[in-house]
């Protein structure tokens, strides 16, 4: 089978992007964790498909690099916003629909997306850091020195200790440089490795460092791949609204490839 497919960044964190509108494709796990292979396939953190759905822009469809359909992807969700306009999907405000649920999305005259995420509401303590739920789960644990630190290691103990290793949970390493600027680097399960990025990460890492007790917060975040940044309202001591992921995605190429 002959596919067309682009690919798409965003702060490192790229993706693999089919536009499904018409195709009706099915792909196996195998296939997807082909082309996303690096060294044997195109080379990817995540595969995405564009589909249709009544009553929304489109449908988002989201595959890890180990082939599996997961949870919500930040950054993935900002590219493929830009892939739909560059496909001709052209709106002010994007609404689209993925694995948890609506989103909305704007694309700024600086070329950023600005993506909706869910509400969050509740943040679990265990062994001093903090677990929450934004459209995927995160574990943040604060650091010092963080570019010298082992993220592998110690990600990949979390990750597969006995309180998560059952469904798995994305690491996220996070130095505070001042009361509005963190730097995040984070373990993602289904990669099983350090990404460069992790959209839905720096947002459980922001809501976690808010500076404002309530109210409006915006934090900047730098991470390996580039630089974002986290809006939102904090209701609460662990409720928070109104969170927007913002950052850049950009076109990288676009190719063919056969697949069996």
């Amino acid at each position: 089978m002959n596919l067309t497919f682009n690919k798409y960044q965003g702060t490192g964190n790229d993706f693999i992007i089919i536009d499904n509108r018409t195709a009706n494709l099915s792909l196996t796990k195998e296939q997807i964790k082909s082309m996303c292979d690096r060294r044997f396939g195109i080379g990817a953190d995540g595969l995405m498909l564009l589909n249709q759905t009544n009553g929304y822009d489109f449908h988002m469809v989201y595959y890890n690099a180990d082939g599996g359909e997961s949870t919500m992807c930040g950054n993935g969700g900002r590219c493929l916003v830009k892939f739909a306009s560059h496909s001709g999907i052209h709106k002010d405000t994007y609404h689209f629909l993925a694995i948890d649920g609506p989103h909305e999305a704007i694309i700024k005259d600086n070329g950023w997306v600005y993506l909706k995420m869910i509400d969050v509401k509740g943040i679990q303590i265990i062994h001093s850091d903090a677990v929450l739920n934004t459209g995927s789960p995160h574990y943040v644990k604060g650091v010092r020195d963080i570019h010298h630190y082992n993220v592998f290691k110690t990600g990949n103990e979390i990750r597969y200790s006995k309180d998560f290793e059952k469904e798995g949970i994305n690491v996220n390493f996070v130095e505070e440089l001042n009361d509005t600027e963190i730097y995040v680097r984070t373990y993602e399960r289904g990669v099983e490795d350090e990404t460069l990025s992790c959209g839905t990460g720096v947002t459980a890492a922001a809501l976690v460092y808010a500076h404002n007790e309530v109210g409006f917060n915006r934090i900047e975040i730098q991470t390996p791949g580039g630089h974002l940044a986290v809006e939102f309202d904090k209701k609460g001591e662990d409720s928070f609204e109104n969170i927007w992921l913002c950052g850049p995605a950009d076109f990288v190429f676009k190719g063919t490839i056969d697949i069996e």
